[in-house]
Formats: structure tokens, sequence, C-alpha cells
């Protein structure tokens, strides 16, 4: 079994593999200031609540976006686990080829969708992942990672909402009964939901339509990935676990290597 860990700027997203099938999964919340300790026994606990041994571990893969709480989660992964994760980034084996200007600038997490959703679902594929930020990228036929956009998360919309305009409230995020909004509450998630819907249905119609690629698989992952696939056409396939399952692809690709984890030994953060 191989553990795999994708470290966003919210959750920790947890996932273990037998082979290629994932027989287990878990959140923990991305906290800043915690220790390799409390990173530790998190992880360990919430593998025993699914019923999964860590001597049943065989190895663990990485990817975050969050580089503050690297130094203190790949101690705890070494420490509790017994294991030297292997981390998204250079020296990885990928099999997609990052056609930007600048590649160095790509995130491991679209590294890792891009990876994931071209091995899964063949190319070209433009993923959508709906998490603290909404991101879309595209890999052509070719397996080139070509073009991202970044656009705010409905969270974080969300959260601006209730912040910086006084009188209004902190409220779920879900469809509300009608778009025809008649109090405060619906009148917010009208406009979060719908707003959202009405903003994936063009990106994703203008990205088609200027790669020259209209026939592209279109992929949504992420928490709140679900919701809006369900009202967009434009969206073919829903897959909540892609980035889990990108992880376990890169590991099977890398685990001849040597893990690489230089990278973190002098981020001054608890142990």
């Amino acid at each position: 079994m191989i553990l795999v860990i994708d470290v966003g700027n919210t959750n920790f997203t947890c996932g273990v593999f037998n082979g290629d099938k994932l027989v287990s999964s878990f959140r923990l919340t991305t906290g800043y200031s915690r220790t390799s300790d409390e990173y530790g026994i998190d992880i360990l606990s919430m593998m025993e609540i699914n019923g999964v041994s860590k001597d049943a571990i065989e190895g663990v893969m990485i990817a975050s976006v969050v580089p503050k709480v690297m130094h203190a989660l790949v101690n705890a992964i070494v420490k509790y686990i017994g294991k030297k994760p292997y981390i998204v980034g250079p020296g990885i084996k990928t099999g997609i080829k990052v056609a930007t200007d600048n590649p160095r600038e790509v995130g491991p997490d679209l590294i890792v969708d891009a990876v994931a959703g071209y091995e899964l679902y063949g190319g070209p594929v433009m993923i959508i992942d709906f998490g603290t930020a909404t991101t879309y990228i595209m890999v052509n036929d070719k397996g080139e990672l070509f073009t991202g956009i970044f656009s705010p998360g409905i969270r974080i919309s969300a959260k601006a909402l209730w912040e910086d305009a006084a009188k209004l409230p902190e409220i779920e995020i879900a469809k509300p009964a009608s778009i025809l909004a008649k109090e405060t509450i619906s009148s917010m998630q009208a406009g979060l939901f719908y707003g959202q819907i009405g903003q994936t249905k063009y990106i994703v119609n203008e990205m088609k339509k200027a790669s020259g690629f209209p026939n592209a698989k279109v992929i949504a992952t992420g928490g709140l990935g679900r919701i809006i696939a369900d009202e967009t056409e434009e969206i073919d396939v829903y897959d909540p676990t892609l980035t889990l399952r990108g992880l376990q692809i890169l590991y099977t690709k890398n685990k001849r290597n040597k893990p690489q984890i230089k990278e973190f030994e002098s981020e001054e953060v608890p142990e």
C-alpha cells in the first residue's frame, strides 16, 4: 500500500492505495504552526480509524502548494510512518511536458492534475479544480500542459462578501431554490452559485475555441466541483479523487528512484 497526500491551502487530502485501488481517504485541516508530532499522530490516528496499518505502507508521495508546512510534514512521515516521501517537484518523472513560458512557476497541484487527467482520460483534456482557487488547465494530445487560468474559488468569493460587506452574513454555499432570490441569504447563494457556473461555462468555451481543441474532454474535481458539474453541460466528468489518483500514478512512475527531500530541510518552521 502507499499513502498519498495532497497539501492544499485549506486541507490535506490523504489517500491510501492498494495497487491502483483507492481503499481509504481522509482530510486534515492545514495548520501552519503545527509540529511534526501533531501531524504524525493525526495521520496515524486517521489511518487506524480507516483500518490501515502503518506497517502496510511501502511508500509515500506528497504534492504541496504550502511550503511552510512541509518541513514538519516530511519529518512526521519519516518519524511516524518510517518512510522518506517522494515530493512532487524538480527531479520527479511525470510523463507530462510543461510547455508554458516559465515551467518552474507551474504548481505541483497542477502537475498532478495534468498527469491524472492525461493518463486516465487521454488528450486533449481540460481539468478544472474547484479548490481554494479555481484552476483551469489544458493538456494537448501530445501530453503537453500548455496553459492555465486561476480565479478565486467560490469559498474565497463567499468569504469576501461576508467579511467586507458589514451587513452580509456568513452563509452555507449551496444552490438556492431559485435564481430569483427574495431575501439576503438566497441572494448571496444565487450570486455565488450561478456566478461560478457562468464563469465556468465562459472560460471552458473560450479556452476550447482559443486552443483549437473544441472537442477536449472536460474533467472537474475539487470539493465544490460536484454542485457545479451537475449544473454545467460543459463538464463531461466529475472525478473527486482525480488528484489522489494522479499522486498514485506518479508514485508508480518514480518508485525506483530515491526520494528527494533536501529542498525542505532548511525551512524555519516547528519540528
